[in-house]
């Protein structure tokens, strides 16, 4: 776990970034004028806007860490632990391989990651597109 925390912290990092570059100045102005520390600015006012980013960063993250292999097979030993992936991987033989096997098992293993992005989806698209226009 801490592996993947310290592997997707830049994407993440650079993710959250860019969301709070475009949020309006204006905003964190009122909430100052108002009287709100900065604790209470975030938690009341950039917390709720950041769902959107949340939602990007929950997907692209879970996306990776569903789809490894490479951790999966160096730092995981036990087989029973593995990641789907490396399953997968198992599931061809060496001499032959039964691809209808295969493919229902690359069918399992992509369920939950469209159920994810079509559940999701428009939070996905609105926090990428939240950066696209200037003005």
């Amino acid at each position: 776990m801490l592996t993947h925390v310290v592997y997707g912290l830049s994407v993440t990092t650079l993710i959250f970034r860019n969301f709070y570059v475009n949020v309006p100045r204006s905003i964190v102005e009122a909430a100052t004028v108002d009287g709100a520390g900065m604790l209470q600015t975030y938690t009341r006012i950039m917390l709720p806007l950041s769902a959107p980013a949340f939602v990007v960063t929950l997907i692209f993250q879970f996306t990776n860490i569903w789809n490894d292999f490479l951790f999966g097979i160096t730092v995981v030993p036990n087989p029973q632990a593995q990641p789907v992936t490396i399953a997968l991987n198992n599931l061809s033989g060496s001499f032959s391989v039964d691809w209808n096997v295969v493919m229902a098992g690359a069918v399992l293993a992509a369920l939950p990651t469209a159920l994810v992005y079509i559940f999701l989806g428009r939070f996905f698209i609105r926090g990428l597109v939240s950066g696209a226009v200037k003005g």
